[in-house]
């Protein structure tokens, strides 16, 4: 959730006195509580399938290894979460046998602390090459004859220098592979985001009811992000658009404040145990205009034409293409224009806030069981307001399955349940 603003305090001094937005005070609402304490992490064992099903993978594509460096996939596979430096900490999974953690021989420890699958160890010092000790052991290995994957999102400099250190060895992309395991949740990764986006939308209700005129987006979102760690989440903070900074999707730098009448856009979420939530709600102070609950509603309706049309083997493009076609037919567009949805209709949600693979015009990956979504049609009017209804879903066999309410209402008292 890169594109959201981490607000780390409420800056609204001398707010004006008004009534809350939902008409109900604070004190009225039921308390938080903590929905973190019972759940459980992933697993080792969880994590050993995880090795095992992307060995599979390779041995299917002829791939003798892959390379996984700092990040979320790292931390998917070994638990080991660590951050992106120069000095690179990375795992090599082979399609036979034992992973390899290649790290700097001062960060071993800490490596090894977290390490929560069975792997060797191998430590580079600081005049040395991390390249050619990953280089050393395909050899070891007798993979050296053999393509070596690297993870979508390694950096080019490790590229640039595993192939130096092995210019004969073909260094082929890894995505496929590592996307045909984790774009499908297991059982544990959904109950994670469960709890995940239960907490969001529940902060965001608990928000809502002390939302005053005269607030600033820094005030909305200290708000949340406090009911976020009330329930146990850990927050990043959230976007919070106000009047017409609302008619862009990711804001505007103009000053902002609650107006009566005018939309109060959010967009938040949190993680629990390294998974994500992805909500977004559209309200007003008072009373909206007929324009505002009319464009409410065919974002509403956007909503449930991507729920009708997500299923098992539908191209993940299609949901898209539907939801342009309904608005096109209301008089949007066409395609991203404006008025209209100037952006893709939803995005692979789980460990990262945005993951693999999208729901976009032109997108051929075909749905399949566990995958996660992001259901957010947004409406946007440029010079006057937009507006954002997104819910999260996963796909079962069945069909999709959201893992919120859809909002029922711009109005406050139905927005949130």
């Amino acid at each position: 959730m890169d594109r959201r603003t981490l607000f780390k305090g409420i800056a609204g001094a001398g707010i004006a006195a008004s009534f809350p937005l939902s008409g109900a005070a604070a004190a009225d609402r039921p308390a938080l509580v903590d929905l973190v304490a019972g759940t459980k992490p992933i697993t080792r064992a969880e994590r050993v399938d995880r090795i095992t099903r992307l060995q599979a993978q390779l041995r299917k594509a002829g791939i003798g290894a892959i390379l996984i460096e700092a990040g979320s996939s790292l931390d998917y596979f070994t638990a080991i979460q660590w951050w992106r430096s120069e000095r690179m900490t990375a795992v090599v999974i082979p399609a036979d046998g034992e992973p390899v953690v290649v790290t700097p021989f001062f960060e071993a420890p800490s490596i090894k602390e977290m390490l929560d699958v069975p792997a060797a160890v191998r430590t580079w010092d600081e005049h040395e090459n991390p390249m050619a000790l990953v280089a050393g052991w395909r050899k070891e290995r007798k993979l050296a004859a053999r393509p070596l994957a690297l993870e979508e999102t390694v950096r080019e400099f490790i590229r640039d220098g595993l192939q130096k250190a092995m210019p004969r060895t073909a260094i082929v992309s890894g995505s496929a592979q590592v996307r045909a395991v984790r774009m499908r949740k297991t059982a544990a990764e959904l109950a994670l985001m469960q709890v995940a986006n239960t907490i969001t939308l529940n902060a965001m209700n608990h928000a809502a009811g002390q939302i005053q005129r005269g607030m600033t987006p820094a005030d909305i979102v200290a708000l949340i992000v406090d009911a976020t760690r009330k329930q146990g989440g850990d927050a990043d903070g959230g976007l919070v658009l106000l009047g017409e900074a609302a008619a862009y999707p990711h804001g505007s730098h103009q000053k902002q404040e609650v107006r009566e009448g005018e939309v109060i856009l959010m967009d938040c979420g949190c993680q629990v145990h390294g998974y994500t939530s992805d909500i977004s709600r559209t309200v007003v102070l008072g009373e909206p205009s007929a324009e505002l609950r009319k464009v409410w509603a065919h974002v509403r309706q956007g909503q449930q034409i991507v729920m009708d049309t997500a299923r098992v083997g539908v191209e993940c493009g299609a949901v898209d293409d539907a939801v342009r076609r309904h608005y096109e037919s209301l008089g949007y567009g066409p395609g991203y224009k404006l008025p209209g949805l100037s952006h893709r209709t939803g995005h692979g949600i789980g460990m990262d806030g945005h993951e693999p693979v999208n729901l976009v015009h032109l997108e051929k990956t075909r749905m399949d069981v566990g995958m996660c979504f992001s259901n957010e049609p947004g409406i946007y009017l440029p010079g006057k307001f937009g507006v954002r209804l997104e819910d999260c879903f996963y796909i079962t066999a069945d069909g999709p399955r959201s893992f919120t309410r859809l909002s029922r209402s711009i109005d406050p008292a139905e927005a949130f349940s």
